[in-house]
């Protein structure tokens, strides 16, 4: 198997199956809320509809995008620090941020 397979399979199981994870051991009474506030986060990614092309392999989000900037991230980093649903919120998009670093910085491209 290439490098590229493992890559993309990555990224989808960070953005889609982890948070299961996330939500059933930080939040087990309510982790089913919990997933879906954490997919929700993932419309971080409208960004991308503002870039031409729209997708890019060789792109690295985080710092191109405006809502995968580095203000951005330093936003959902002070978010974390609320009470609720917006801890949630900012859990996932940090844990989007990570996702996308390690999808550049430590795969093939």
């Amino acid at each position: 198997m290439d490098c590229l397979f493992w890559k993309t399979g990555m990224h989808y199981f960070l953005h889609f199956v982890f948070p299961v994870f996330i939500a059933l051991i930080f939040y087990p009474q309510k982790w089913k809320k919990v997933y879906l506030i954490l997919l929700a986060t993932m419309l971080v990614d409208l960004d991308h509809l503002f870039a031409n092309p729209i997708f890019d392999p060789t792109r690295n989000s985080i710092g191109f995008h405006f809502l995968h900037s580095y203000y951005a991230i330093v936003v959902y980093f002070l978010l974390f620090f609320c009470k609720g649903n917006i801890r949630i919120v900012a859990i996932g998009l940090l844990f989007h941020m990570l996702t996308d670093y390690q999808d550049f910085n430590l795969w093939c491209h």
